[in-house]
């Protein structure tokens, strides 16, 4: 086990959020995380990432507690994270973008070490050809791609995807998965949000379900895709629940 939470909890006002959600992830892994709009996904990724901290719980990133410990820090320990709104550096090139993340990322490296490594990542993710051009010029696909550059480039042991399929059409999402795949054959263990069904069912080793804030499923895609809570609670609708299940198999 290479990170858990245990009881996380955090009100907003009157608004439970969370509501003490306990789940481990192995090193190695592909852990997806999904649920409805409004379940707390993003908001549990902004715990584990240092935005927000719980007013209940613990946070643990291999053996160390870094519950409320400020963003910065904990991309120094090895979590880095892509946002599901996309947030390049618009009046900086691409290779700069990616350039920020293996400065400010867990090995703090040099401008110059860190030129190298955008090279390197830009590489692995297929975007050489765009590296001198201004971030604000890339279309979506290739922003979501940057995004996921600019935080391979801290060089994380846990890596967070919030949403990195949303936006992209089937041949994109199915590069975008391939990727994926070869970011885990490289040694980073990846917990991703997404709400396109068949693809983190395909790509994920085990999956937590959140509805408004609790835990109501985890386990292996096929568990989690005939798990009852999971078709009540987030597909609602009986043809949705059956096009849900089609799709997964």
């Amino acid at each position: 086990m290479i990170f858990d939470t245990q009881d996380i909890s955090l009100h907003f006002g009157g608004l439970l959020a969370l509501d003490r959600v306990n789940f481990s992830i192995n090193a190695g892994e592909i852990f997806g995380l999904i649920g409805p709009n409004g379940a707390g996904k993003t908001t549990l990724f902004n715990v584990i990432n240092g935005v927000y901290a719980p007013q209940n719980g613990r946070v643990r990133f291999r053996d160390a507690d870094i519950t409320g410990l400020p963003s910065h820090q904990i991309s120094k320990r090895g979590i880095a994270r892509t946002h599901q709104i996309v947030r390049p550096l618009n009046e900086l090139t691409v290779r700069e973008n990616v350039s920020v993340g293996a400065c400010f990322g867990r090995e703090n490296k040099s401008l110059e070490d860190s030129e190298k490594i955008a090279d390197e990542v830009l590489e692995f993710v297929g975007l050489t050809s765009k590296s001198d051009m201004l971030a604000s010029k890339l279309n979506v696909a290739q922003k979501k791609r940057l995004e996921l550059a600019r935080a391979l480039a801290a060089r994380p042991i846990l890596l967070l995807l919030d949403e990195v399929l949303a936006g992209l059409n089937p041949n994109e999402v199915s590069g975008m998965l391939d990727v994926i795949r070869k970011i885990r054959e490289r040694g980073t263990t990846v917990l991703m949000i997404e709400h396109l069904m068949h693809a983190v069912m395909n790509v994920s080793d085990r999956v937590m379900v959140l509805d408004y804030g609790a835990k109501i499923a985890e386990g292996t895609p096929a568990e989690i895709s005939n798990h009852p809570r999971v078709i009540e609670a987030y597909l609602g609708d009986p043809q949705v629940a059956k096009e849900f299940l089609e799709r997964a198999e």
